[in-house]
């Protein structure tokens, strides 16, 4: 199950983006972000392809619905800028897709997968050892926070 869900977020590019906006949406977004602030106009122009400006219009109403794009309103116009950076975003995405892949009892299939997924890549050896300082950093932390790290794990949650 996590294999599939990691290929289709990650593969063509590896962009997590794929999974939360749809084509234009993260087309969109790439202009936001490189451009730090724009109208629709000013989006519009920086599309690779003809997209009329009522698509634009609802495309960034959308995306600020969403949390986004936040907005001011200059004049009768609104000028529109990324909510978060683009690595806020992803790894924003990533926490919330993590969050509700553990939120049921089949953390350890996930876990073993992930292990799996993450040990199959070119350079899975220097993966491996960074996910295993992560842990450790992880358990040092919820030790000084008084949790303590057996009593706290996939078959032990606190109610």
């Amino acid at each position: 199950m996590f294999k599939g869900l990691w290929n289709r977020a990650w593969r063509d590019g590896g962009d997590p983006l794929r999974v939360a906006l749809g084509n234009l949406e993260r087309e969109v977004m790439q202009i936001v972000w490189q451009g730090g602030a724009g109208t629709v106009k000013d989006v519009q122009s920086g599309l690779t392809r003809v997209v009329a400006y009522t698509t634009v219009m609802t495309t960034l109403d959308r995306l600020f619905k969403k949390g986004y794009v936040n907005r001011d309103r200059v004049g009768r116009a609104f000028v529109y800028r990324a909510a978060r950076s683009r690595e806020q975003t992803e790894a924003a995405l990533a926490s919330g897709m993590m969050s509700g892949l553990f939120s049921g009892n089949s953390a350890m299939p996930i876990l073993s997968n992930l292990v799996d997924a993450v040990g199959s890549q070119d350079d899975g050896a220097d993966l491996l050892d960074a996910l295993e300082e992560m842990v450790r950093e992880k358990r040092r932390r919820l030790e000084q926070g008084g949790v303590s790290p057996t009593t706290r794990g996939p078959g032990n949650r606190k109610p």
